[in-house]
């Protein structure tokens, strides 16, 4: 089985190897069929310091690194304006 990835774009990257990424979706309301853009914030572990806020990523699911940190990063997919 394998792991689950996801494409957001880094919020916040003021902790030590750690960025906050914000993934969008968007769904239909069960009863009024309006779509919704729904998002959530994940704390991902970035070993190597790589992105900054406003970059778009690509994550995957992994064992659990801390409290609130299961998701680690697997590639910078654009760079965001500086």
């Amino acid at each position: 089985m394998a792991a689950k990835t996801l494409q957001g774009v880094v919020t916040s990257q003021k902790m030590n190897k750690t960025v906050t990424v914000m993934v969008g979706r968007r769904t239909k309301h069960p009863k009024y069929g309006k779509y919704i853009s729904l998002s959530t914030k994940y704390h991902v572990h970035d070993e190597k310091e790589a992105c900054n806020e406003g970059d778009t990523v690509l994550i995957q699911e992994c064992k659990p690194i801390s409290k609130t940190k299961s998701w680690k990063l697997v590639e910078v997919i654009q760079k965001g304006e500086a």
